[in-house]
C-alpha cells in the first residue's frame, strides 16, 4: 500500500471566497437548458460546481472511444461565465460495457452473492481490469483538461465506502493475503495475533486463508478486523493511483475525494488514515431524521472533518437544499435551515457551501432529492433561500484561510469502532457511536466547540479530553493518556475502554487494560442489563441518576467514589470516580448514562479543567470563533424558537446585516450572525 503524503500547510484555497456551488450534470439535460443553467448561476452567486463524477459511459461509450466533445463545452461555458469547476474522475459508476466484458469486477457479498450492473459503487476495488481501466480514463481527463482555466479541484470518484467498502471474491482473496503477509510478516506472527489457537484454526500456508465469508459460527474477530482494514487500504490504494496520475499530469492544483466522516453516515472507512492522502479534505453530509436534534448531527460532523483535516480549512462538497430521497420518511427543511445547516458548516471550517445538486433530475433514484434549483423553479421558497444565501456566502469572503477555534478534544477511533461492533461483546445494546454522539450531544449543550483526535495524537493544548468509546485501545494509547493526565490535563472515559489492543486481544491483567493505571481502578466484572432494565446512581448532595445498558463491579486503586450505584447488581460500588494523578485529573463512568447526567459529569469535569460556564446562552444556540488574520469571526446560529441574547468581547460588524454591535448582539429564532472583531 503506498505510504502517507504530506498535507500541504495550510490546505491550498481552490477560490479567492468562499465556494458556493453543487454537484453539475448537465448531461442529464438538453443542451438549450445550459445557458439557462449558467445564467441562474450567477444569478444565484455560484462560483464553484462539481462536474462528470458519473459520466464515465459519455465519455467513454466503448472501449478506447471518447468522446469529449459535450464537456468541452460545458467547461467553456462555465468558464465563460466566471464558474470553476471541480472536475471529477468518473471511477464510482464504470460503463455497461466494462461489466459485460468484466464481469468479475462486480463484488461479491461475504454471503457469496455478486452484485449486478444497474445502481453505482458496484465495484470489487481489487480487479485488476477496474483498476486499469479507471486508470486509463483518469489520464485521459487529466490530458485533457489539466490547463483548462476553469479547472480548479480535482475530484477522484465518488464517496469511497457507500454503498460498497468490501469484496469477499476470489481476486480479493488473493490480495488479502498478500497484504496479510506484509503486515504481519510471517504466518507465525498472524497466528499469534488472530489467536488461532482457539478453535483450531491455525495456519500453515497463506494459501489457506481466505476473506471472513459466511461461517457456521462466529468467524475470528481478529481476521473480521483485519478484513475490514485490508479493504478499507484496498479503496485507499485505488484513490492514491489517480490522485498521482493527477499530481503527474496537472501539478499544482489540488486532488480531493469527498469523504463521509458523519458517523451516522459511514463506518466502513479510517478517516485519520484517508486525510492524510488528500490535498484537501472535502465533506458530504446529510441530515438524518432519526428523531435526533439534527442540528447536533451536523455540528460533530463538521467538527470531525475539521479535526480529520488537522485543523486547516476544508470544503463541504455536499449538502442538500432541503429533503432528501433515500430515508424512510424524508421531510422538507423549515425555512432558513439551510442557511442554518450551511453557516455551521463554515462556522466549523468549510471554505463554503455546496450542495447536491444544482437542478432536480426528472428521472432516476434521486429524482426526489431536493437541490438549488428544484421542480418548481424560481418561484419556491428553497430558490429564493439559495440566492439570499449566494449572497452571505460572498460577504463571508473575508474569513476565508482562518481556523475555527477548539475548546475541548474527544478521541475518536474509526478501528476501535470497527472492532466494538464484531461479534462476541458482552451486550448488543452497547452502541459505540450512540455513546460518542451522546458525550458530543453533552458538550454541545454547554457550548463547547470540539476537536476530535486519534488516541496517541498531542493533547497537550486541550485542557478536557473525552473518551466515550475506546475499546480497542494500543499500549502507545494508553501511554499518551496517561501522560496527558500529569502532564495537567483532565481526561473523562467511558465504560468499556481500553480494553483490547490492535489485533482484539483483552490485553494482560486487570480491565481496563491500559488505562487502569491513569484511572487508578480496576473492573472486576461487567454486568450488562437486560432490555428495559435501569438502575439508579447515587452522588454528591444526595442527587440520584437513572442508568441503563450496563454496569460494573468497579474496585478503586486510588481514584476516590464520586457517584455510587444505588440499586442494581453493582449496588453500593463506585459507579463514576475521580483520581488525582500528577498534575491532572481522571474520571471513568461506568455506566449509560443519558446526555443531561452525563452533562452533570461533565461540569464537575470542566470545572477540574479550569473550562469556564457559557453563562446563560440558550439551548440550540452555536456559538462558534474562526480567527485568522482579519480578525475574528464569532458565528451566532440560533436553532431554537426564541431569540437569543449574545454577549460579544467588545463591538463588531455583522457581515450578514452590516449592522454595528457592541456589547451585546440578538439573534431572531432560526436566524443567524456573523461578527467580525479586530483584524
Amino acid at each position: 500500500m503506498p505510504e502517507s503524503t504530506s498535507l500541504p500547510e495550510p490546505a491550498p484555497h481552490v477560490l479567492p471566497g468562499l465556494a458556493f456551488g453543487a454537484d453539475y450534470n448537465p448531461e442529464q439535460w438538453p443542451e438549450a437548458v445550459w445557458q439557462e443553467d449558467v445564467r441562474l448561476m450567477r444569478r444565484a452567486g455560484v462560483n464553484l460546481v462539481s462536474v462528470g463524477i458519473f459520466s464515465w459511459a459519455l465519455l467513454e461509450p466503448k472501449q478506447g472511444t471518447y468522446d469529449f466533445g459535450w464537456l468541452d463545452r460545458v467547461l467553456d461555458l462555465l468558464h465563460a461565465n466566471g464558474i470553476r469547476v471541480d472536475l471529477a474522475t468518473p471511477t464510482v459508476v464504470p460503463p455497461a460495457w466494462f461489466y459485460r466484458a468484466h464481469p468479475d469486477a462486480l463484488p461479491v457479498t461475504r454471503e457469496g452473492v455478486r452484485h449486478s450492473f444497474g445502481s453505482r459503487g458496484a465495484i470489487c476495488h481489487s480487479n485488476p481490469a477496474y483498476r486499469e481501466a479507471a486508470a486509463n480514463i483518469t489520464t485521459k481527463i487529466a490530458e485533457r483538461y489539466a490547463a483548462h482555466p476553469a479547472l480548479a479541484l480535482w475530484h477522484v470518484h465518488n464517496e469511497y465506502g457507500a454503498p460498497v467498502s468490501a469484496c469477499y471474491c476470489d481476486t480479493c482473496a488473493a490480495r488479502f493475503r498478500d497484504w496479510l503477509a506484509a503486515r504481519h510478516g510471517s504466518l507465525d506472527a498472524l497466528n499469534e495475533a488472530w489467536g488461532t489457537a482457539f478453535w483450531g484454526q491455525r495456519y500453515t500456508d497463506f494459501e489457506q486463508i481466505d476473506p471472513p465469508r459466511l461461517t457456521p459460527a462466529v468467524c475470528n474477530p481478529a481476521q473480521q478486523l483485519d478484513y475490514k482494514r485490508f479493504a478499507d487500504a484496498t479503496m485507499r490504494e485505488n484513490f492514491c493511483a489517480e490522485r498521482d496520475i493527477l499530481h503527474r499530469l496537472s501539478p499544482g492544483v489540488p486532488v480531493t475525494t469527498n469523504f463521509m466522516t458523519a458517523l451516522s453516515q459511514c463506518d466502513s472507512v479510517d478517516y485519520w488514515a484517508w486525510g492524510r492522502e488528500v490535498d484537501l479534505v472535502t465533506n458530504d453530509h446529510y441530515l438524518i431524521t432519526d428523531g435526533r436534534r439534527t442540528h447536533v448531527n451536523l455540528a460533530m460532523a463538521a467538527d470531525i472533518t475539521r479535526s480529520v483535516a488537522q485543523g486547516a480549512p476544508w470544503l463541504l462538497l455536499e449538502h442538500s437544499t432541503s429533503g432528501v430521497n433515500w430515508q424512510p420518511r424524508n421531510p422538507a427543511k423549515a425555512p432558513g435551515e439551510m442557511a442554518r445547516n450551511s453557516l455551521a458548516h463554515v462556522a466549523r471550517g468549510s471554505e463554503g457551501a455546496m450542495f447536491f445538486q444544482w437542478r432536480q433530475s426528472r428521472r432516476g433514484a434521486e429524482k426526489f432529492h431536493s437541490a438549488m434549483l428544484p421542480h418548481g423553479g424560481t418561484d419556491t421558497r428553497v430558490w429564493r433561500e439559495v440566492v439570499e444565501l449566494g449572497a452571505d456566502m460572498a460577504a463571508l469572503a473575508g474569513l476565508r484561510g482562518s481556523r475555527t477555534v477548539p475548546d475541548v478534544a474527544m478521541v475518536w477511533d474509526w478501528q476501535s469502532w470497527w472492532a466494538q461492533r464484531l461479534e462476541g461483546q458482552p451486550t448488543v445494546d452497547h452502541d459505540p457511536r450512540e455513546r460518542a454522539d451522546s458525550f458530543y450531544e453533552a458538550l454541545y449543550a454547554r457550548h463547547l466547540t470540539v476537536d476530535f483526535v486519534r488516541p496517541e495524537a498531542e493533547l497537550s493544548s486541550y485542557p478536557l479530553v473525552v473518551v466515550p468509546a475506546l475499546y480497542l485501545a494500543s499500549e502507545e494509547a494508553g501511554e499518551n493518556l496517561r501522560r496527558y493526565v500529569e502532564g495537567g490535563g483532565t481526561l473523562v472515559v467511558s465504560y468499556f475502554s481500553g480494553i483490547v489492543d490492535e489485533h482484539d486481544a483483552v490485553h494482560p491483567g486487570p480491565c481496563p487494560g491500559v488505562l487502569r493505571d491513569v484511572l487508578g481502578l480496576t473492573v472486576e466484572e461487567w454486568s450488562p442489563l437486560l432490555p428495559g432494565e435501569t438502575i439508579r446512581i447515587a452522588g454528591p448532595a444526595g442527587a440520584t441518576r437513572r442508568a441503563d445498558v450496563w454496569s460494573e463491579f468497579v474496585v478503586p486503586h486510588g481514584a476516590r467514589t464520586v457517584w455510587s450505584y444505588a440499586d442494581g447488581p453493582a449496588a453500593s460500588k463506585p459507579a463514576v470516580t475521580r483520581h488525582r494523578s500528577g498534575a491532572g485529573t481522571a474520571w471513568y463512568i461506568s455506566t449509560r448514562l443519558d446526555v443531561q447526567a452525563l452533562g452533570a459529569v461533565l461540569e464537575a469535569a470542566c470545572e477540574d479543567a479550569g473550562v469556564p460556564p457559557r453563562g446563560a446562552l440558550p439551548r440550540d444556540v452555536e456559538v462558534v470563533r474562526r480567527s485568522g488574520a482579519g480578525g475574528d469571526h464569532l458565528f451566532v446560529i440560533n436553532h431554537s424558537r426564541e431569540p437569543a441574547v449574545v454577549p460579544l468581547p467588545g463591538s463588531g460588524t455583522d457581515l450578514l446585516t452590516g449592522e454595528v454591535v457592541e456589547g451585546s448582539l440578538t439573534v431572531l429564532p432560526g436566524s443567524n450572525a456573523v461578527v467580525r472583531t479586530g483584524g
